[in-house]
């Protein structure tokens, strides 16, 4: 079983930045796709950015320009930098690993993201 730790969350003005990180443990970080979803109060989960185990990118609409997402395989970490914050951002922020090979699907307990106006 693959452990998903979060940091990063906090209280920010809208405007601000904030960037989230997710450490995984064990050793298949590297050959894992891995995501950030958010979940706002009231509203289904969504996927905000997903980062394949080759490096390429997918984003949310209503986040491309804004958000990044990048991973540092040495470090088993995946990050998202979270620029130009709106409102509307607020959420529960959740790390996701998906391996194929191994069939592992496996969350983060989540960090909570909050802008203000």
């Amino acid at each position: 079983q693959v452990q998903l730790v979060e940091s990063g969350g906090g209280l920010v003005q809208a405007g601000g930045s904030l960037r989230l990180s997710c450490a995984a443990s064990g050793s298949i970080f590297s050959t894992s796709a891995m995501g950030w979803y958010r979940q706002a109060p009231g509203k289904v989960r969504e996927l905000v950015a997903r980062i394949t185990r080759g490096g390429s990118t997918n984003y949310a609409d209503s986040v491309k320009g804004r958000f990044t997402i990048s991973r540092d395989n040495a470090k088993n970490t995946v990050y998202l930098q979270m620029n130009s914050l709106k409102p509307e951002d607020t959420a529960v922020y959740y790390c996701n690993l998906y391996n194929v090979i191994w069939s592992l699907d496996s969350w983060g307990q989540g960090t909570q993201v909050t802008v203000s106006s």
